[in-house]
């Protein structure tokens, strides 16, 4: 719970109250590895604070498995276009590893809003905080080659390789596997 405060006073102010209050508004859960915080077709009923674990976002494309995000310790996780309209989900999260999460339903959210002073600023941060990323991760999927989505991988994600297989990076740059490797194989021999 220390990491989750010091993540939100990090954005906003809140008051000693105010975090015993958020306290409440959480509640502790584990995901083993290989299940889901949630499957395609399923409303997202919480938002997750990663306390420990690594977690994959993917669509199912033409029965292919297409990873377009992760999201690790320190990090919220949520498919909001589901979320925030208590709508079915078009995403899959999964975890990849034994995960353990604060979660938070959306209810206590908006109670989260309502009583913590500062509380829908935190909000707005984080969805602009999203926004922007999604924005950058969509742009470079258009316009960038795999070798630079691969190396800004690098560059954004470096802790993950030895945590990540070669598949899931390939699907995350948007390569077969063997591609990916012809990739790495150039990088190597360059000066």
């Amino acid at each position: 719970m220390l990491n989750l405060i010091q993540y939100i006073q990090h954005l906003i102010a809140i008051t000693e109250e105010e975090a015993s209050l958020i306290h409440t508004f959480f509640e502790e859960r584990t995901y083993q590895k290989n299940s889901f915080f949630l499957t395609e077709g399923r409303v997202c009923k919480q938002v997750g604070f990663v306390t420990q674990g690594l977690l994959r976002y993917y669509i199912n494309h033409e029965g292919e498995e297409k990873a377009y995000a992760f999201a690790q310790e320190g990090s919220f996780v949520c498919n909001y276009e589901s979320f925030l309209v208590q709508a079915s989900s078009s995403k899959t999260i999964q975890a990849l590893e034994d995960t353990h999460m604060l979660t938070i339903s959306y209810d206590s959210l908006q109670q989260f809003y309502k009583k913590i002073k500062a509380g829908e600023r935190f909000g707005r941060l984080i969805a602009e905080q999203l926004y922007v990323q999604s924005l950058k991760d969509i742009t470079s999927f258009y316009t960038d080659p795999p070798e630079i989505r691969y190396n800004r991988f690098i560059k954004n994600h470096s802790n993950l390789q030895q945590r990540l297989s070669q598949y899931h990076i390939a699907s995350y740059v948007g390569v077969k596997p063997q591609s990916l490797s012809r990739i790495r194989k150039r990088m190597t021999k360059l000066p």
